[in-house]
This record gives C-alpha cells, structure tokens and sequence, in this order.
C-alpha cells in the first residue's frame, strides 16, 4: 500500500480526494499536515488516519508516508512540490501545477534528481468517460475530427475564495480552462499551434473571470468559453465528418449531470448512449498513481504533458491582449 500524507486541510481533499484515496486498492492516507495541528488532527480523526503534524515539514520528513497529495494554493504548488520531491516523496498536486510554463522545468528536475513520480491531479484523463471519447475517436466513430466545442462555466463571487484572489493563484483560466484544453489533447492526442482569445477581469478581484478560445489544432479547432460568474454549465462536443460525439458532463462527473457519452451518426438518425454509472475518477487516479510510483507500466499525466498543457495557458493570456493569433 502506497502511503499518502495529505499537505493541507483543503476543501477538494476533505470531500473528493482523501475519501478516494482510502477507498482505493492500493494506497491510504497516513497522515495529515496544516499549519495548524488541531485543524490537522480534525481531519485526520474524521478519516480514522493515524498521524497528524502541525507543519508540512515535519510531515515531509516523517517516514509514516511515501507520498503527498497537494491541495494547496496554486500559487504554492511548484514551491511545495520541490520540498516533496526533495524529502524523497512522490507528489500527486492539484492542477494547475504552475502558473508559467517554465516553472515546470524546476519540476522536471527535482523529479529527475530524486528519482520521484511527480505527476498534476487531471483525474479526468483516469475517467472511463474519457477513456472511452479517446478510444472512439482512435477507432474512427466520428470519421476526422474538423470541430471541438467546450464550455465550462459557474457562478463564485466569494471575495475569500482562492479562484478570486490574484496572489493565490486565482482566475478563471488557472481553475476551469486548464479542462476543455486537456480534455482536447488527451482525446486527440494533438497539440494546439495557435491562439485567438478574448478574456474579461472582474473589476474589483482583478481575476480573468471569462475566456472566449479559439484554438488552431492544424487539422480542426478547438473554440471554448469558460467563466467564474455564470450560470453552471459543462459540455465537450468532438464534431467529425462522420458524426460527432457529445459529453454530457466532462468534467465533474455525477455531479453536475449524467456521466454519458452520446455518439451520433452523420445524418442524425442514429444515436448509442454509453453510460458511466461507476466512475469514481479520483480513485481511479489515485489507484493509477499508486501503481506508476511502484514503477508499474501504467499511463498518467507527465510533467512534459503538463508542460504543454501551461504553454497553451499561457499563450491564451497573451492572446487576450492583442487582436489575431498568437503562437503556442
């Protein structure tokens, strides 16, 4: 059993992560870290985890734990990884794991210095849903692609929210528009060449709170829109010469819809509905990161992939401030 040190109390792994981890085959949560051992100890008690520290490095040198899972603020993620991977610990950290495409190369290098899986939380790439649009479109159900279509909108005024504070990391990009683009390239397995963006900050936060994309695959595009202050939506359409495919809730799956795929034929006069009752896509992650720490052949997301997933970030930031493209 891979075991898991928790580096911070935060909400997404209270609720979705740490209970995925102690329900997974292969690893469990040993211990907990805050700034603040009571808050640690809370949470450690209330998942029945044996060990709670008052700061993330003690954890990181305890020897009760093989790896981390890191809920922190983004703007803390390339920092806290490096201290991991540093310890000696293999690091699973919530995504975006950078702000900038080029921090991800000090990543790249404590991974390989310390010999250390350090792999960005996109648990939608360990999804049967997105494993099944990528074998779909592998096996040519859509014919070629010529059109991607996403949204991904919600509505969070919080001024206390980390998505609504600059210094945290905050925005609509570094939060929802890192998944209409990765869903893209691990379904296609393609890589955008160009940008045209056009992206509004909230003006009292100074966030992006909305993003319109338009993305220049070479052989098809990819447009988006994604938001912080609208009205809750998700869908991923792939739009082929023979049919397309729609996702019906891409990327929170079971919680904002249904988690089916529905293929539809060239002349829309026949549909096949597939259906994910089970998904259980953070466990599935853990379980997959659990196996390739082992040194098991097993497929996640590497920090090259990472990599170009920020260049495409990055190059959407820079298309906002001008009109026409913008290379990736």
């Amino acid at each position: 059993m891979l075991r898991f040190g928790i580096l911070s109390t935060a909400k997404i792994g209270r609720e979705l992560v740490v209970p995925a981890i102690q329900d997974a085959e292969n690893c469990v949560v040993t211990a907990v870290a805050s700034r603040d051992l009571a808050r640690a100890r809370e949470m450690a008690d209330r998942f029945s985890v044996p060990h709670a520290f008052g700061s993330y490095e003690e954890m990181l040198a305890s020897d009760k734990i093989d790896a981390v899972y890191i809920p922190l603020p983004t703007s803390q993620h390339v920092e806290w990884t490096i201290k991991a991977a540093d310890a000696g610990k293999h690091v699973l950290c919530e995504k975006p794991i950078a702000l900038k495409a080029d921090e991800i190369d000090s990543l790249i290098a404590a991974r390989d210095r310390n010999k250390v899986l350090i792999t960005e939380a996109y648990m939608v790439t360990y999804a049967p849903v997105w494993r099944k649009v990528r074998s779909l479109i592998t096996d040519g159900a859509i014919g070629t692609i010529l059109h991607v279509q996403g949204a991904f909108t919600y509505f969070n005024r919080d001024p206390g929210n980390m998505r609504n504070i600059p210094e945290l990391g905050g925005g609509a990009l570094p939060d929802i528009g890192v998944y209409p683009t990765i869903g893209t390239r691990f379904s296609t397995g393609k890589e955008p060449l160009r940008v045209q963006a056009v992206t509004r900050r909230d003006p009292e936060f100074g966030t992006d709170i909305y993003s319109s994309v338009k993305a220049d695959f070479g052989d098809f595009e990819l447009t988006f829109y994604i938001a912080t202050q609208m009205a809750n939506r998700q869908v991923m359409v792939f739009h082929g010469t023979d049919g397309f495919i729609e996702v019906k809730s891409p990327f929170n799956a079971d919680r904002w819809g249904a988690e089916e795929i529905e293929l539809t034929n060239r002349s829309h006069n026949e549909s096949t509905l597939f259906r994910f009752p089970d998904s259980r896509q953070y466990k599935r992650e853990a379980e997959a990161f659990a196996r390739a720490a082992k040194g098991e052949n097993e497929e996640v997301v590497t920090l090259e992939s990472s990599k170009l997933s920020q260049k495409f970030i990055d190059a959407i930031y820079r298309a906002s401030e001008k009109d026409g493209w913008e290379p990736v």
